[in-house]
């Protein structure tokens, strides 16, 4: 398991927290295997995430102890939470506060609670992980990683961003988010420091630490590279940052080569990468030398892995510039998912293949560009749409949007009523859908989940 031997980095500084508490590799092993001790046995543990050093104890000590967590948001909505509690009845909880079960160990403001209404029950020996799908509002579905899908990605990641014991990374997303969890299982993979804060990037508080900490690095989905165009990143004196990342969803070209601009001025090196949770983490990477001549590409497969485009016959398709669904192949592909307890039984259902989803092409040089998603395709009018290419076209435009609908009907919702007219011309007149095929609708903002991805299916 990926943090059996990290006790092996001693006295180097494995977590610090905004209060300026700092704790060890040896401290943090010894914290997480004494929370494990009062566990005793393989099981199911729900983990009530936050970027604190105790969650993070709680997390290493099960994978070190061939304990199963569950990754859950600390603020979770109560109803989804009993959802999961009774469709995965997990022996303990490690979190702040009681929801359900009788206490049996603490540590900081943490509390270990066994659930003794909860009878043991099998579970597959590869089980290591299971993390809520991407965007989950409500479904018990979870997906299944196992130790060798951690492994693999974790020392594929650490090979293409060149992570050492040197590098400090802050964070910037929810430990229960695969991207943000990644972040941690490289970091302390290496020995390296994570900054651990819940504080946002629009708080003050985040950049004092960042600056007082020198953190080296930090990772951000799409929103999150809004926001810093927002707050003027390029003014911004950040001598420490040795490079930063992307991933959670495709970066738009024109903010990619705005952002590859500014790191080029800074002396920062910024990876775009693609991923999934069903494949662990990550699956491409844009290596730095291309980021400029290749932008708007997810790059190239990681280490280990591998890419193929398949057209709707599932015909391999060995042609530059045609669209085809991605399909990826590696050790990080996960075992597949759970919607119950008996699923965690389960075999491996992927076998190493995951049919991501995604339309992609690659060009003659072998990067790939992410086109859309293969379920945000409509036909209006006998006509094929790509709902993320309108996105981004008003996006251009300076009209913040998201799109959603049916074939037959597109649904635009817009956060500036004044612009409702501006936004139908456009449409009208650049893309050749007639004023039949969509409609315009206010919202005052844009719904999202805690890690900044859009939430379309709160708006379908």
């Amino acid at each position: 398991m990926i943090f059996d031997e990290i006790q092996k980095f001693g006295d180097n500084i494995a977590l610090v927290n905004s209060e300026g508490t700092k704790v060890s590799y040896s401290e943090l092993v010894m914290y997480a295997d004494k929370m494990a001790e009062h566990i005793g046995r393989r099981c199911i543990i729900f983990i009530m995430c936050r970027n604190c050093i105790e969650s993070i104890a709680g997390y290493v000590g099960a994978l070190r102890n061939n304990i199963v967590p569950v990754m859950l948001s600390h603020d979770i909505d109560q109803d989804l939470f009993e959802n999961l509690y009774n469709t995965y009845k997990p022996s303990f909880i490690w979190g702040e506060c009681k929801m359900k079960g009788e206490e049996v160990y603490s540590y900081g403001s943490y509390h270990l609670y066994e659930c003794r209404e909860n009878p043991a029950y099998p579970i597959d020996d590869r089980l290591a992980l299971l993390l809520t799908t991407s965007g989950s509002t409500g479904s018990p579905k979870l997906v299944r990683q196992s130790a060798l899908n951690l492994e693999s990605n974790t020392e594929s990641i650490v090979q293409y961003l060149e992570i050492v014991p040197d590098d400090k990374a802050i964070t910037t997303l929810p430990m229960n988010y695969t991207y943000g969890l990644s972040i941690i299982n490289t970091h302390l993979y290496v020995g390296a420091t994570m900054i651990l804060t819940e504080a946002t990037l629009m708080d003050k508080a985040f950049w004092s630490l960042l600056r007082n900490e020198q953190a080296t690095t930090f990772g951000g989905v799409p929103y999150i590279y809004e926001m810093l165009k927002k707050l003027r990143f390029s003014r911004m004196d950040l001598p420490s940052l040795r490079y930063i990342t992307q991933a959670g969803g495709k970066l738009p070209k024109e903010l990619a080569e705005e952002f590859y601009s500014i790191c080029v001025e800074k002396n920062i090196k910024m990876i775009i990468m693609y991923g999934q949770t069903e494949a662990t983490a990550r699956m491409s990477y844009l290596p730095w030398k291309d980021a400029s001549s290749k932008a708007g590409s997810i790059g190239i497969a990681i280490p280990g892995g591998r890419f193929e485009l398949i057209d709707a016959n599932e015909n391999v398709i060995d042609k530059p510039d045609v669209t085809g669904e991605l399909v990826y192949y590696g050790d990080n592909v996960t075992l597949g998912y759970a919607e119950n307890k008996d699923d965690l039984i389960r075999p491996d259902d992927n076998n190493g293949v995951l049919h991501t989803g995604d339309m992609a092409k690659i060009d003659e040089d072998g990067f790939y560009y992410i086109v859309g998603r293969k379920k945000r395709f409509l036909k209006l009018f006998g006509n094929r749409v790509n709902l993320d290419e309108v996105e981004n076209l008003l996006k251009k435009e300076g009209f913040e949007n998201v799109c959603v609908g049916t074939d037959d009907h597109m649904r635009i919702y817009i956060t500036d009523e004044s612009k409702t007219a501006q936004v139908r011309d456009y449409i009208v007149n650049h893309t050749g859908i007639s004023n039949g095929g969509f409609s315009i609708h206010y919202i005052d903002e844009i719904p999202r989940n805690e890690s900044g991805k859009v939430l379309y299916s709160s708006l379908q």
